[in-house]
């Protein structure tokens, strides 16, 4: 077997290039394949909760460099308009991906990483290793990390059971140039789904929405979908009345899907959205990719020093990993969207919120972790 390729990572996305860093700086030697070149947008709600900072910082990557906006707030609003906000206890950062992927692609490059800019078409294991299939190359490997995202003909052609389940959803987003809070992320429903603003780099606005067909397919274009639908809430009107389109946007993904997947599926130990995918308005699916980067790289570099005896034991070990550290948010983050997206039931929520308003970070903290070091 090639030694160059000894550790091959699918996906070059927030949980692909932290996890090549977290290993090159461990002295081992990182492939990572991704298919569009740097930087790229990526259909995203762009907000980054602080947990994940320490960590960062620890493998000398400071998202400071980027000048991102500091968020504090969070406001959630009901189709109507009514509104409940609260403080964020650990608070984010609002960062573009396209900024946050590229810095990180220069830092893995900077740390030695290989990068192949290609298309992955298959992953096979035999014979205890893997041979992994681009367009124009095929690389052996002892180890694959799948992060390539929330869905891609990979997961077709390994066979996975979420892959075979049709999903509704669509999610579209698009940046802004106007007014609107640098430190405050907002989450406002509308019929037929919800909106997530907030601010990156650059005085840009971040919007992105998620949406079902059938809401969707009233309107023949993304334009009169937000001017018809979406700006029935209030607080969207104001913003998109108020707001220029930056020209790049927007970006659309469809069959979003939300059901449950294998952190390790066929010898892969998968990260980020491949593994599992927390609902968007929860904010925390960034910092959850990067966490799990984490567990993976801390896992697979003690397998390689053969403090894990076994594959096996290197799969169970992360299987259980993810399961303690992100089961419980996905579950309340399913739980959220259904809420959520029945307007009967979240106005009955609103109105807890506030009379209650402590309840609010209790909410917030079941899709959240603690600082991460």
């Amino acid at each position: 077997m090639d030694p160059e390729n000894k550790i091959v990572i699918v996906g070059g996305g927030l949980a692909g290039l932290t996890c090549a860093i977290h290993l090159l700086r461990s002295g081992f030697k990182v492939t990572l394949i991704e298919k569009k070149s740097y930087p790229h947008h990526k259909v995203c709600g762009e907000y980054l909760s602080n947990e994940v900072v320490p960590y960062l910082r620890s493998l000398d990557i400071d998202l400071l460099e980027l000048n991102p906006k500091q968020i504090k707030r969070f406001s959630i609003s009901s189709s109507a308009g009514k509104m409940v906000s609260s403080d964020l206890s650990l608070g984010g950062l609002g960062i573009s991906r396209s900024a946050l992927d590229h810095f990180l692609y220069k830092k893995a490059v900077q740390n030695g990483c290989t990068v192949l800019m290609d298309s992955v078409s298959a992953v096979e294991f035999m014979n205890d290793s893997f041979i992994v299939t681009t367009h124009n190359t095929k690389l052996n490997a002892c180890l694959v990390i799948g992060a390539y995202g929330k869905r891609s003909i990979i997961d077709q052609k390994l066979q996975r059971v979420f892959f075979t389940k049709r999903s509704s959803l669509l999610a579209t987003k698009f940046h802004l140039t106007g007014d609107f809070p640098d430190d405050l992320v907002a989450l406002h429903n509308f019929s037929g789904g919800y909106c997530g603003i907030s601010k990156v780099e650059d005085n840009e606005i971040n919007v992105c929405y998620i949406t079902t067909y059938n809401a969707f397919k009233a309107s023949k274009t993304t334009d009169e979908f937000i001017k018809d639908i979406i700006c029935q809430n209030p607080h969207l009107e104001k913003i998109f009345k108020s707001g220029t389109r930056v020209s790049e946007m927007p970006l659309s993904i469809a069959e979003l899907s939300f059901e449950k997947k294998e952190p390790v599926y066929d010898h892969i130990l998968m990260i980020g959205d491949t593994a599992g995918l927390i609902h968007p308005l929860c904010g925390n699916g960034m910092a959850m990719a990067i966490h799990s980067a984490k567990i993976c790289a801390e896992l697979i570099i003690r397998y390689m020093n053969r403090a894990i005896g076994s594959r096996a034991v290197l799969e169970d070990g992360y299987r259980s990993a993810w399961n303690r550290n992100f089961r419980r948010r996905i579950t309340a983050g399913r739980l959220l969207a259904g809420i959520v997206n029945r307007n009967k039931l979240f106005n009955v929520l609103l109105n807890v919120l506030v009379k209650f308003p402590s309840v609010m970070p209790f909410i917030i903290k079941q899709t959240h972790g603690n600082l991460i070091k």
